[in-house]
């Protein structure tokens, strides 16, 4: 049974059942995971590391910007994980899996090109709308970690390309998903009270699109005015005291919960009747999977790999994008002038849609660019042997 460590950053709730997945297969005692830190300081989720093996690694963390040609900015944390080669070599894995293509990947690979038995699997969590604004200087470790890794897991089709346009071969790539543990999300679906009240999951930030998508919803309220429209933000951050600030019509109303606990959120989901995702740029967007399992339509923007690879226009949502007003405004006009009978239909197709992505088959799916990783030789020459079943 080969050794895996599994480098990121934090643990996320909606990654545990995956990690989970992964130790239960490979044995507790051969699956590790290196943190870069025990959560990141713009996160409002609890520890949960239960029955994992994790070691928090010795790390200089500094502070960034990321500014978008969409127009937002935000500030990012840049992790280095100085001890990243003394923790492996102690730990000995036959492979090592590193989120994100940055200082952290560039070790991984390091090690395995030192010990050259090993593999190294990179889950990349990039995608073309998320990689803009980054730098020059991220787009060099880019390439070359795109050339030197022995396996890349995508998110999507759309990580599936960017990662082709960096160069990494085609028989290297094996495509991913992100997911949740969508049965306890599952559990909370009920007939709907009030299938028009929209609901909100996530950081109140610029990069989430919420100050284009409440105008234009500000502005379908204004023209029917007959309609009574509720709109529940789940989470905090510095939009809020903005979009609480800001006046609409007297249909329209707004809820803020500020932020929920992760095991609360079924809940939350419960009392809703359509998602609303509207972002800028996400790398996936799991509220979507949790809200779709929960049978919740999904009004999401393209910009979001969940919504793209999860969302079916006119069958379990609405997708429109978010730096194009007119076309947001039809797509709300859509979703608020349709029955109750197809908002339920809508609903019952989105948890189909989730509940087909559990955690054990994401599990899966990396198990099998493992195999295939080790099946391709040392040159990655050879033909694959095991095929990644599609998203």
């Amino acid at each position: 049974m080969p050794r895996i460590a599994f480098l990121t950053n934090c643990i996320p709730p909606y990654h545990k059942p995956v990690l989970d997945a992964l130790a239960t297969r490979y044995g507790r005692d051969n699956f590790r995971v290196l943190l870069s830190t025990p959560m990141e300081s713009n996160r409002a989720w609890g520890l949960e590391w239960e029955g994992l093996d994790v070691v928090v690694q010795r790390t200089v963390t500094v502070g960034g910007r990321w500014r978008h040609p969409r127009g937002f900015s935000e500030s990012t944390e840049i992790h280095f994980p100085l001890d990243t080669l003394s923790q492996l070599s102690r730990f000995s894995p036959d492979v090592v899996i590193s989120t994100e293509l940055g200082f952290r990947s560039l070790l991984a690979v390091g090690y395995t090109k030192l010990r050259r038995r090993s593999k190294a699997i990179l889950w990349t969590e990039v995608n073309t709308s998320t990689e803009h604004g980054r730098g020059m200087l991220r787009g060099i470790v880019r390439k070359l970690l795109a050339g030197q890794a022995d396996g890349f897991l995508a998110l999507g089709e759309d990580g599936m390309r960017y990662m082709r346009s960096l160069g990494a071969p085609a028989q290297k790539l094996f495509e991913l998903a992100y997911t949740a543990d969508v049965s306890r999300f599952r559990s909370t679906s009920v007939e709907r009270k009030n299938e028009r009240r929209l609901l909100y999951v996530g950081q109140l930030i610029e990069r989430k699109g919420l100050l284009p998508f409440t105008a234009a919803l500000k502005r379908w309220a204004e023209e029917n005015s007959e309609q009574e429209i509720d709109l529940t933000f789940a989470g905090d951050g510095p939009l809020r005291q903005v979009l609480q600030a800001e006046a609409g019509p007297r249909n329209l109303r707004l809820e803020f919960l500020g932020n929920v606990m992760y095991q609360d959120l079924p809940q939350v989901y419960a009392k809703a009747g359509v998602l609303v995702f509207p972002t800028l740029a996400d790398t996936w967007g799991v509220v979507v999977n949790e809200a779709m399992a929960a049978g919740l339509p999904v009004l999401g923007s393209i910009h979001s790999q969940a919504v793209r690879e999860l969302v079916i226009d006119g069958k379990n949502g609405w997708t429109f994008r978010t730096d194009c007003p007119d076309e947001m405004y039809q797509v709300i006009d859509r979703c608020l002038t349709s029955s109750a009978q197809t908002l339920q239909a809508f609903g019952m197709e989105a948890c189909k849609t989730a509940m087909d992505l559990p955690p054990a088959r994401i599990a899966n799916m990396i198990h099998a660019a493992i195999e295939s990783c080790f099946a391709a030789g040392p040159e990655g020459s050879a033909e694959r042997e095991v095929c990644v079943p599609r998203i």
